[in-house]
């Protein structure tokens, strides 16, 4: 591991002094490059045109479940959990399986993260004495809006979000013992095996899902070592991704499952982990802010925790996807945010451990999808339940996980779910729409999209902040949403970007090693690993997109937005021009690509299971 810190940090340095700094016109003087060959992706480059696939065998094993879960997350996990529980209650046997692509379960969770134990409990009563690690309950809630030098604190009483009774968790080691409680009850978990098809019956209906092959080439052709993925087929196959699955957007562009919603708002969450000092250290503090260093037209906030698990405090930045200057670079506001007096007290002294970034919903109610389609359901953050003003979705991605267990386990009951045929499970969506998941969201509604209205555009940045939780404390805290309006979600993120031409650059400080760094060195702590020699997962559907639109109109904002260096614009070899460079081994699995490219040309889809990021706890 510590022989590939090094290569890491030798190949970003290498590559990152290849970029000269050139004015926005040079730029788009030279977007007339020839298109290269990028993408080798088998999802792109269909195999059978491809003579060297000509006589491969391509036949698969296949295996038949009752219920087959993609995802190992709190939401993946609590329906495996759940199913298994009401089976052993009425004496009945299935079958479970739950497909994870991290090497280890909960090796690529990454969230803040304050969670409220009650689903959990509602799971395993007593958690705690089976040895959840909800180890640091909340203590203390502080909220401040920073101004560039000072702060100011919000009283208690008007905060969205009431710790009470909640615990400051690593998610990752939660998500562990979700998954031995449920190899426990005979949940059949394999990590290290991506989904990455979605198999469908003849009548259009979702048969389950196959995983990735493996053995393949950077060139696309089939190696010595090749593989052929398995398919899994189930009564019915339950989606839990994560924010912005990969499968998930195939489903919602196949059955049109947001045809009666907005779009979906994402923002990118940045986060890292530090050992302090003990008399630093403040277990149980949970402290947020809004304000600065976000101008008055990008929302964004963070998040500060002191963890009881050894003198840690684990701290984020989280910003809004639908800013609009293509020069914001979120790693850099994040480095930048940390200097604030506010923050930097913390961590002065001490040492960053873990670094890791991941997208999060944002849209709410009003940007849900359909959660059934025949054959399948949708849970926890691959449909967006995260409630944004409280700033948690684990609480909510575990309920709907247990809801969509009960409803399973009747349907497999009472023979409505079979292998033969794909079933439209209605009752998991009215079931939803009864719970407490669907009040929480409907309370919550226009905090987030009020921040596009008269409210958040109305001043400086921090004034707005000011009126947005004046506003916030109002309807959302002490009115519960009652508020007889819905605001609207009105531009997709990727739609959000002015010209470069249009934008200010924004000069951003150098990093002091000690409390701000560089990308080369936070990378190397996220611990993310993928074999070289395979096809890059960040697939372009036009190779010629990135140099003749993305750079030439918005200076290659991919380069910025990505938080582990995987996209870079250097010199072409001979000539010239430039041309994108994808460093896909640097990948953090964190989805922005997908959902910021303003041309939306970059589609994320699985690399070979087990790749990825390697976080302990985060």
């Amino acid at each position: 591991y510590n022989e590939y810190k090094s290569y890491l940090r030798i190949m970003l340095r290498l590559s990152s002094r290849l970029l000269p700094r050139f004015t926005k016109v040079c730029k788009r003087d030279f977007s007339s490059s020839s298109p290269r060959t990028i993408t080798t992706h088998y999802t792109v480059i269909d195999r059978a045109t491809d003579d060297r696939w000509t006589d491969v065998d391509m036949e698969r094993y296949v295996d038949e479940v009752d219920v087959a879960v993609v995802g190992g997350g709190p939401a993946g996990l609590a329906t495996a959990i759940r199913l298994m529980q009401n089976a052993q209650r009425q004496g009945a046997e299935i079958r479970v399986c739950v497909i994870e692509k991290a090497p280890d379960i909960g090796s690529h969770t990454l969230s803040g993260a304050v969670i409220e134990p009650e689903p959990i409990y509602d799971l395993f009563p007593d958690a705690i004495e089976q040895g959840a690690p909800l180890h640091t309950p909340v203590k203390k809630d502080q909220f401040s809006v920073l101004f560039k030098n000072s702060s100011i604190d919000i009283p208690e009483l008007l905060l969205p979000m009431k710790n009470h009774g909640n615990f400051i968790v690593r998610l990752g080691h939660v998500v562990k013992w979700l998954g031995d409680k449920a190899e426990e009850l005979g949940v059949e978990i394999y990590p290290g095996y991506a989904a990455s098809e979605i198999l469908y019956r003849e009548d259009g209906s979702v048969k389950g899902v196959a995983t990735n092959d493996v053995g393949i080439a950077k060139d696309g052709s089939p190696k010595d070592t090749f593989e052929r993925g398995m398919e899994i087929h189930a009564k019915t196959t339950v989606f839990a991704e994560g924010c912005h699955g990969h499968l998930a957007k195939e489903l919602i562009n196949k059955y049109d499952l947001r045809k009666s919603a907005q779009p979906m708002t994402y923002a990118i969450g940045i986060k890292e982990l530090w050992e302090v000092s003990e008399e630093k250290h403040d277990p149980g503090l949970a402290l947020h802010t809004v304000g600065w260093p976000m101008d008055r037209k990008t929302y964004g906030g963070s998040f500060l925790y002191h963890v009881n698990d050894g003198p840690l405090v684990a701290l984020g930045y989280v910003i809004a996807l639908d800013y609009t200057n293509p020069y914001l670079y979120p790693f850099k506001e994040m480095q930048r945010w940390k200097t604030h007096p506010r923050v930097s007290r913390y961590i002065e002294g001490g040492e960053r451990i873990m670094y890791g970034a991941r997208a999060l919903n944002e849209g709410g109610i009003q940007s849900i999808p359909e959660l059934v389609f025949p054959g399948g359901i949708l849970i926890g953050c691959d449909a967006g339940f995260l409630n944004v003003p409280k700033i948690k979705g684990t609480h909510n991605a575990i309920r709907s996980g247990i809801i969509a267990a009960d409803c399973i386990f009747d349907g497999i009951e009472d023979g409505s779910l079979s292998l033969e045929q794909g079933t439209m499970l209605d009752s998991y969506d009215k079931a939803i729409k009864d719970s407490s998941v669907w009040k929480e969201l409907v309370a919550c509604r226009n905090v987030r999209p009020s921040f596009s209205t008269a409210l958040g555009l109305w001043g400086g940045c921090c004034s707005s902040w000011v009126l947005l939780m004046a506003y916030t404390g109002l309807f959302y805290v002490f009115l519960g949403g009652r508020e007889p309006w819905t605001f609207k979600h009105h531009v997709k993120d990727s739609d959000s970007l002015i010209e470069a031409k249009d934008a200010p650059q924004i000069d951003y400080p150098k990093p002091d090693n000690k409390i701000t760094f560089d990308l080369l060195s936070s990378v190397a702590l996220s611990g993310t690993n993928h074999e070289g020699d395979q096809p890059p997962h960040l697939t372009l559907m036009d190779d010629s997109i990135p140099i003749n639109r993305n750079y030439a109109i918005y200076d290659g904002p991919e380069q910025r937005f990505c938080p582990a260096g995987v996209y870079e614009y250097v010199p072409e070899e001979e000539g010239d021009g430039y041309k994108l460079q994808i460093n896909a081994q640097n990948c953090v699995h964190c989805k922005t690509c997908d959902i910021k490219c303003p041309s939306q040309n970059i589609n994320w889809v699985v690399p070979e299971g087990g790749g990825g990021p390697g976080y302990n706890g985060m």
